[in-house]
């Protein structure tokens, strides 16, 4: 395990807050785009992440599952000599963040979920989750969730390079059961009145994870909770305004006492 967990992690950074972060369904490890060009590597060490099935570890085997996901997000801040951490979770990786929260809430120092699924099971209509649903094998299926999650109004041409980067860097197999996961795992009663700083960032042009969303599901749940819109972003706000996200992150991450984020380098 723990040579495979050393595979799956991508560092920036050598500062003494150290945070993990977590991808979304149609990302990886290496796939934040510029948002890691913006990151204050002085103040801050981010660890990056692979889920089992993605990216460096596309070939490794599991449950696909969030709690797969948070016994190695605590495996990789072992691996580091981390024993408290803030979590940084886009999407997929805001359940993931959720389940690690529910794990071992005494290590987690302060969240952070970026356009995050909520953490009730996701009410899709039939025809939203037959679409979901086949985008494992389906890249029109992955483009038409892509471009209306960023609110139809990006290039085609980047959206079919999101489309291209999913299939090259996940395992089907592993994809589809991920949206099994992300979708109908309910966190809620695990997370009932928790008090870990907690910052979610939506985008403006998101249709479906929209502040009010954030409000009904993590506000009633997390007693120390803000919420905040990013102008002129939809989902992806690391690729469409990584600047701006990156100067969010970190002001908020910034406020965490130090000394609650870990001390030392690499260990």
């Amino acid at each position: 395990m723990s040579r495979d967990i050393d595979a799956a992690i991508f560092t920036v950074g050598t500062g003494p807050r150290h945070v993990i972060a977590l991808h979304g369904w149609f990302g990886h490890a290496r796939g934040w785009g510029a948002f890691t060009d913006a990151l204050d590597g002085e103040r801050f060490t981010y660890a990056f992440i692979d889920y089992r099935g993605y990216g460096s570890r596309k070939a490794v085997r599991g449950e696909f599952s969030m709690r797969e996901i948070a016994r190695d997000v605590l495996a990789c801040a072992d691996a580091l000599g981390w024993q408290r951490f803030a979590l940084l979770g886009h999407s997929m990786g805001g359940k993931g963040m959720q389940a690690v929260a529910a794990l071992a809430p005494a290590r987690v120092a302060a969240m952070v979920g970026v356009t995050p699924v909520p953490p009730t099971a996701v009410p899709f209509d039939e025809a939203s989750r037959s679409l979901f649903e086949r985008a494992s094998g389906d890249a029109e299926a992955r483009f038409g969730i892509i471009d209306y999650s960023t609110g139809n109004r990006l290039s085609r041409h980047w959206v079919e390079k999101m489309v291209r980067e999913s299939e090259r860097h996940a395992d089907a197999e592993a994809f589809a059961a991920y949206f099994r996961a992300w979708a109908d795992t309910d966190h809620s009663a695990q997370l009932a009145g928790t008090r870990i700083p907690t910052l979610l960032l939506v985008g403006e042009h998101d249709p479906s994870l929209t502040a009010e969303v954030m409000k009904q599901t993590y506000g009633a749940l997390f007693l120390e909770l803000a919420i905040e819109a990013i102008g002129n972003a939809g989902h992806y706000p690391m690729d469409e305004t990584p600047v701006d996200l990156a100067t969010r992150v970190e002001r908020f991450l910034g406020g965490i006492p130090l000394a609650g984020m870990g001390e030392g380098p690499r260990g």
